[in-house]
């Protein structure tokens, strides 16, 4: 099948388009807990009035997960962008994979029962049921069959979420897990948490940011180090007596018997499974638990595990080699057409979410399609909280995709902006305000070089999150909001070719990201694949 791209009868006008991806700026009603309307924003305000905007639909089914009540992620924000495509993604795969049982057929499951009869089985994950990185209905999943299959002996490793669900609300999860427990160890089974801590203190980076975080969880959970506790639950109001830190930035922390040893340090024979199903905070990790020539820290005395994701992370790099459910295949994705058909190409973000334009863009796929064609430039992120900083580096993202657009060389570039959705996360409104403030002036000296070079670009987003910062509840009571939200996002399009570009936006009224790759083809005067999704656009009448 060739991939190469014929010209377009309906747009034939040849342009570089530049599509500009606002992480976490979701469209939602004005208010004080809004950041994105808070803010001020100029630029976006004044697209906003053009007649080429609109919203589109960037959760639930529409992004590939299983219902509406699913909030976006990056990581399928950025597969639909790119492929064009609705894939079932990592939450609905392991809900069908459960459901069918297959999961449970696999060799790999297969060789996890027979490696953790005679030892024991290890679960990892995001503790939550945010269904951005995990849900606790799986971990369930894997607990009752594990005993089922005769593994008597189950230890729990939690990673406190306070950024997929409320910012406290880590006790809820721990009570419904400790109960679980409680049923399994009423049949004969020997089940408990182990250790544990927040997501952003041990385990969960990723992009190579903070190995140091890597080496922090890595030892909490394989070797029992950190701060001893008789039950999770006494960790946590413990820590929550001590600061205000919501359950993503507390300490890591271990389950200790009543010699203060811990319960829950892996041994040779074990084996361990990863139950997060999203790959970006999952790879460094794995590679620290399976890596055989693993560089990155000391590991101490390495326990010989065997270990599996519940899919794999990394499909080029093969991270984790085993895996329970295979991830998306996703093919043909814009990237891989620009490339056969001989078309220049970049992408432009910082570390925190340069994985986001071109591993996720590309289809969860590693490096590049074609390296000639393409150019993909990663700004270093500063290892410092998003909220102390909240510019992050839009300057310096901005001014690189300014130069490659100035070169002539480029008929398509996209970029991410990370501010709103990291800013976000850290639930502090003034700096989440403050970043889109830097986020709006950026977009403003993009639109001039656009103009400059008779380009077009597209300003959309990925998902919400600094569209809601806090909910404020009957009584009165506010609770920060860190998780994603269920917002719409924005779409808008400017042509710096002028105000009659001789198109308009169809009546499509749940179009979703998948249809913006479509639209960019368009734009750029080639026919969109033909199963791909509709463009946004039509030739004016």
């Amino acid at each position: 099948m060739s991939l190469e791209l014929t010209p377009s009868s309906s747009f034939p006008h040849r342009r570089p388009v530049l599509v500009v991806i606002a992480d976490g700026v979701g469209e939602a009603p004005a208010g004080p807990m809004n950041a994105v309307t808070e803010a001020a924003t100029p630029t976006l305000d004044r697209l906003a009035e053009t007649r080429l905007y609109r919203t589109l639909k960037a959760h639930g089914p529409a992004v590939g997960l299983p219902s509406d009540d699913d909030m976006g992620n990056s990581e399928v924000g950025h597969n639909a962008l790119g492929s064009g495509r609705v894939f079932a993604q990592g939450a609905k795969l392991v809900n069908q994979a459960i459901a069918s049982g297959d999961i449970f057929e696999s060799t790999v499951w297969q060789a996890i029962v027979e490696r953790a009869r005679p030892a024991t089985l290890h679960l990892l994950g995001l503790h939550s049921d945010g269904n951005v990185h995990s849900h606790n209905e799986h971990l369930y999943a894997l607990m009752r069959r594990a005993v089922a299959d005769g593994i008597e002996r189950i230890r729990i490793h939690i990673l406190l979420d306070g950024r997929d669900v409320d910012p406290r609300s880590a006790l809820t999860y721990i009570d419904t897990t400790e109960a679980v427990a409680a049923e399994l160890n009423s049949a004969g089974a020997d089940v408990a948490i182990a250790s544990g801590g927040g997501r952003m203190t041990i385990t969960m980076d990723r992009y190579g940011a903070d190995w140091p975080m890597v080496e922090r969880g890595y030892w909490c959970h394989a070797h029992g180090e950190g701060r001893p506790f008789p039950s999770a639950r006494a960790a946590v109001e413990t820590m929550y007596a001590e600061t205000d830190d919501g359950d993503q930035y507390l300490g890591r922390f271990i389950v200790a018997d009543h010699e203060g040893d811990p319960v829950g340090a892996m041994t040779n024979g074990d084996a361990l499974v990863l139950s997060n199903f999203r790959g970006d905070r999952a790879i460094e990790i794995s590679q620290a638990f399976e890596d055989l020539d693993f560089g990155h820290f000391d590991r101490g005395n390495h326990p010989d595990v065997l270990f599996a994701g519940m899919l794999q992370y990394d499909g080029d790099l093969l991270v984790p080699a085993n895996h329970l459910v295979a991830p998306p295949s996703i093919d043909r994705t814009m990237g891989e057409y620009l490339c056969a058909s001989g078309l220049h190409s970049f992408a432009v973000s910082e570390t925190q979410k340069f994985g986001h334009v071109t591993y996720f863009w590309n289809g969860n796929r590693s490096g590049y399609f074609d390296e000639a064609l393409e150019t993909y430039v990663e700004i270093p992120s500063d290892n410092v909280e998003p909220n102390t900083a909240p510019e992050m580096k839009l300057r310096e993202i901005t001014e690189a995709t300014i130069s490659l657009l100035r070169s002539g060389r480029y008929s398509m570039g996209r970029i991410n902006f990370p501010n709103g959705d990291m800013v976000g996360h850290t639930g502090d409104l003034k700096a989440t305000i403050d970043a889109m403030q830097v986020l709006d002036d950026c977009v403003d000296q993009l639109v001039q070089a656009i103009d400059e070079v008779g380009g077009v670009l597209i300003f959309t987003a990925d998902h919400g999150n600094a569209d809601v910062m806090y909910t404020e509840k009957a009584d009165g009571e506010v609770t920060p909001k860190t998780s994603h939200t269920l917002s719409p996002v924005p779409f808008v399009i400017h042509d710096g070719t002028g105000d009659s570009p001789g198109y308009r936006l169809v009546d499509m009224p749940d179009a979703g990201l998948a249809n913006v790759a479509a639209t960019v083809l368009d734009l750029m005067g080639y026919e969109p694949p033909a199963d791909y999704e509709p463009s946004l656009i039509e030739p004016a009448s």
